[in-house]
């Protein structure tokens, strides 16, 4: 569904500070015609609503830290300031020379009659996490002594209140390291645990949102890393302490940080938000039990509220819920203060991470109810009939009662029949998967076998190429023998031809010696 853009308009000037609310319309943001003077305008600060005032503490302003404190009253429309002081003389043997440091990228949570501070980045912080906490009665302001696994230091996390507990993700730290961690501050005891949570977290990341549902799911939305924006949604289960990323429907979301969120009811409100390039002119709803993105409104591009580092709450006034949005920088920093009535919306019990079989079980049971509370309607009203005309608008109101719960039957077994197609449907694949699993095991038992084989034939060559080798050698040997031999044959030879000539030599000299001799006689 494609959302027509608006540009925010203002309150009419002549409509009474008492009674502003009764110019607005459903799901269109205004801008309150505030009277006096205004706060500096910023981003990055901590806003928190108390009995129908705003309070706003620190933020950013051109490369600056604040340290304020600015309320907003909505009966008047007057803005005014709180001077804080130290709750201890611990605070002046510190040395500090303010009593709340300049901060900004910090975490604010109302605690009974109390605002509390958390993270940030400041130039007066330590290295691990310290929490503050102002009396909104008395305006003093201090430091809350903590123990435990103190996490590092960080700024741009998320800190959500869940019973008596602080629920911390994320952040990024002094030396720009992203975190993705879970830490919970048990506000009872003071003391701070680190959670090892199981399955897949989301990405270390900053500036992202953070939501509880039915105080059984914290709900992770957006945020940043240093080269890389988010759109994605994740879910811990706070009893099970097992992260999970559900689907989701509806509208296409598109990545941002520096948003701001507000639940009222089932429906998280998303607001502003940014990827440095382009400003989010849309409000976001996601219904958390059926995990439905919607956009009820949205505004010009250059609006301010499609800014990063804004900030949005809600208030009551005269039983009516609101909300209220602060702050941000678009290129322009803002100190506009922005209403907007929400359309009420459907609310559903929540059932959103229930697996496929568990919701089938529900509906079964669901149904299984529902027919007996029919059976039970059938006998009550059989016997309404006998009992004459004097119960004729009894009988009349369990008629009406019956066919409104004959229509919940129709549709929870619709649903069940659906569910149990679903069932069947994933039945079957799994089947198929675990055939596909049984056909893989025997040919990876197969291959398997071959790989034995494979081996012991190459263990055989080995074992035949060894002797081989060590025949080679031998024969080698048996070469350089022979080649002796022939050398010894050769050298031989050449004696026995010698020898043989010699006597050749010695033989004929005698005969001619005889043969002369012999001669000179005669």
């Amino acid at each position: 569904m494609q959302t027509a853009s608006m540009g925010t308009e203002e309150i009419k000037k002549d409509v009474n500070a008492s009674n502003w609310q009764t110019d607005l319309a459903y799901d269109q943001w205004k801008a309150l015609p505030v009277s006096g003077p205004r706060p500096p305008a910023r981003y990055k600060h901590a806003a928190v609503v108390v009995d129908e005032k705003l309070y706003i503490i620190g933020g950013s302003r051109n490369g600056r830290h604040l340290s304020d404190v600015q309320v907003f009253d909505f009966r008047n429309l007057l803005w005014s300031n709180i001077k804080l002081k130290p709750n201890s003389d611990k605070f002046e043997d510190s040395g500090l020379q303010e009593v709340l440091p300049a901060i900004s990228a910090h975490n604010m949570v109302k605690w009974g009659n109390k605002i509390l501070l958390l993270g940030g980045n400041s130039k007066k912080l330590s290295d691990k996490i310290i929490v503050w906490v102002i009396d909104l009665e008395t305006h003093l302001c201090g430091i809350l002594e903590t123990s435990g696994k103190v996490p590092v230091a960080r700024g741009g996390q998320s800190t959500t209140l869940v019973g008596s507990r602080l629920i911390m993700f994320g952040g990024e730290d002094r030396s720009r390291r992203l975190w993705n961690d879970v830490n919970i501050l048990d506000l009872e005891t003071m003391t701070w645990d680190v959670v090892e949570a199981m399955q897949t977290p989301p990405a270390p990341r900053f500036d992202h949102t953070a939501a509880v549902h039915a105080e059984h799911y914290l709900l992770i939305f957006g945020g940043c890393s240093h080269d890389s924006f988010f759109n994605d949604l994740h879910v811990l289960d706070l009893q099970t302490m097992e992260w999970s990323q559900p689907q989701v429907q509806g509208e296409l979301v598109t990545p941002r940080a520096g948003h701001a969120g507000i639940t009222i009811d089932e429906n998280w409100y998303i607001v502003g938000g940014g990827d440095n390039k382009n400003g989010c002119p849309e409000t976001l709803v996601l219904n958390m039990s059926k995990l439905v993105w919607s956009v009820p409104t949205s505004v010009k591009h250059r609006d301010a509220l499609a800014s990063e580092g804004l900030s949005v709450c809600s208030v009551t006034i005269d039983g009516k819920k609101h909300l209220v949005a602060f702050g941000g920088y678009n290129g322009n920093y803002s100190n506009e203060v922005f209403v907007m009535m929400p359309k009420p919306r459907d609310s559903l019990q929540p059932k959103i991470f229930q697996s496929p079989a568990a919701a089938a079980a529900a509906a079964s049971v669901t149904a299984a109810y529902a027919l007996t509370k029919i059976d039970k309607l059938d006998f009550k009203t059989a016997e309404l009939n006998s009992k004459g005309t004097e119960n004729h608008h009894y009988e009349q109101d369990f008629t009406i009662d019956l066919e409104t719960l004959t229509e919940e039957k129709s549709v929870l077994e619709l649903s069940l029949s659906e569910v149990k197609t679903e069932n069947s449907r994933l039945g079957q694949e799994i089947e198929e998967v675990n055939n596909t699993h049984a056909e893989l095991s025997k040919e990876l038992h197969s291959v398997q076998g071959q790989l034995i084989a494979e081996r012991s034939r190459c263990f055989k060559l080995e074992a035949q190429i060894s002797e081989l080798q060590k025949k080679l050698e031998s024969v080698q040997s048996i070469e350089d023998e022979v080649q002796a031999l022939r050398g010894q044959k050769s050298a031989l030879e050449q004696d026995m031809e010698l020898a043989s000539s010699a006597q050749r030599q010695g033989s004929g000299g005698v005969w001619r010696w005889i043969a002369g001799g012999g001669g000179s006689d005669a």
